[in-house]
């Protein structure tokens, strides 16, 4: 049996039934839905997805939306993005919303299924623990489980959005190591898209909303003028 479910919302059933058939090519089992209330439903309900192909333009509930509220849930599913949009500000806002890529009609089937290996390649690379990996960590009032995928600051739970979460563990792992922004992509993100560096500072923005006492001059997520951010591991005091 396929070990790898994915979901496949989109409403043109001749592009639902191509991307299916590369699909099962590659080890997956497939479920395909044609609109945005039915797919909204199905992508919360708990069924172990290992991807969600998400078409952007769906009946009903549209594709960000879906995102969103997928983006929202505790559990984390890969999802990739398509959609007939071509200009960079909606395929900026897909990835912002929380899609871990984006590719935009008419594409490849080879195209396709590369996109699809890498993104499930980097979902089981991070739910394998590593036997050097520290499952949990805590730096200064910040303290975070990897297992359990949550963080406290203080002792207070911070309200994470799965990104967020994946930005931060990274970062605390690795203290006082400065990464840029394309470095970010690769790691966290699984895109070496350039165009979407931006994207990396919307999310440390705000991360460190959530986890810094003052946002404006951050103790925890620094940034390196010119090249990218690290994670301090003795924070940084505040400033008089």
């Amino acid at each position: 049996m396929n070990s790898r479910k994915v979901l496949i919302i989109e409403d043109d059933p001749d592009i639902a039934g191509l991307l299916g058939l590369h699909l099962a090519d590659i080890g997956c089992s497939v479920e395909v839905v044609a609109d945005g209330n039915h797919g909204l439903a199905r992508a919360l309900a708990r069924a172990g997805w290992s991807l969600i192909v998400l078409d952007l333009q769906l009946p009903g509930i549209d594709g960000l939306e879906i995102c969103r509220r997928v983006r929202a849930d505790a559990d984390y599913t890969p999802i990739l993005m398509l959609t007939a949009r071509a200009g960079e500000s909606d395929r900026v806002l897909g990835l912002e919303t929380g899609a871990d890529d984006y590719l935009t009609k008419p594409f490849s089937v080879v195209e396709f299924a590369a996109r699809v290996k890498a993104i499930l390649r980097r979902a089981e690379r991070l739910a394998r623990p590593s036997p050097i990996e520290l499952r949990t960590c805590r730096i200064g009032a910040l303290a975070i489980d990897l297992d359990g995928r949550t963080a406290q600051c203080s002792g207070r739970g911070l309200d994470l959005t799965a990104r967020e979460f994946d930005l931060l563990a990274f970062l605390m792992q690795r203290p006082d190591r400065v990464f840029s922004r394309s470095q970010l992509l690769d790691q966290v993100w699984g895109t070496t898209h350039d165009t979407f560096e931006h994207t990396v500072n919307s999310h440390i923005n705000r991360l460190r909303s959530k986890v810094e006492p003052n946002p404006s001059q951050p103790r925890y997520i620094v940034t390196v003028w010119g090249v990218g951010y690290r994670f301090a591991r003795e924070p940084e005091a505040p400033r008089a």
